[in-house]
């Protein structure tokens, strides 16, 4: 009869420790409703405001070094006369990086390479012939 009575007494400790259980779930589920309702109220009293275009994220040190190395290794292979190379270089400096503090300088140098290319491809003055 003891152990009929000491199963009891711990059927009835889960029993209610399972009903608390269920009521916290059952309260957090309507605090989550609850403060979703706020939220969609105070959302419809304040208007909206007018979209900000997201800020450009700056630079971080190791792109800026990496674009100022690319441009001196572009700047560089134009001075050595390796125009072709140089308009590589600055091209793949543009491409990754488009709206580089560098890509005007890059474009110029650009332009001044390619009628660097053209002026050593036109054909001299006609010998006889």
């Amino acid at each position: 009869m003891k152990q009929i009575a000491w199963l009891l007494f711990f059927a009835i400790i889960a029993g209610v420790g399972y009903a608390l259980w269920r009521v916290r779930q059952v309260w957090r589920v309507r605090a989550q409703a609850s403060e979703a309702r706020f939220a969609s109220m105070l959302a419809s009293t304040y208007p909206v405001p007018a979209a900000v275009p997201p800020a450009l994220p700056a630079p971080d040190a190791a792109a800026l070094s990496l674009q100022r190395l690319l441009l001196e290794a572009a700047a560089k292979a134009g001075e050595a006369g390796e125009p072709a190379l140089s308009i590589q270089l600055y091209a793949k400096l543009l491409s990754r990086y488009p709206e580089s503090s560098f890509s005007a300088q890059a474009r110029a140098a650009v332009e001044a390479q390619k009628k660097k290319i053209a002026s050593s491809r036109a054909p001299g003055p006609a010998g006889p012939g």
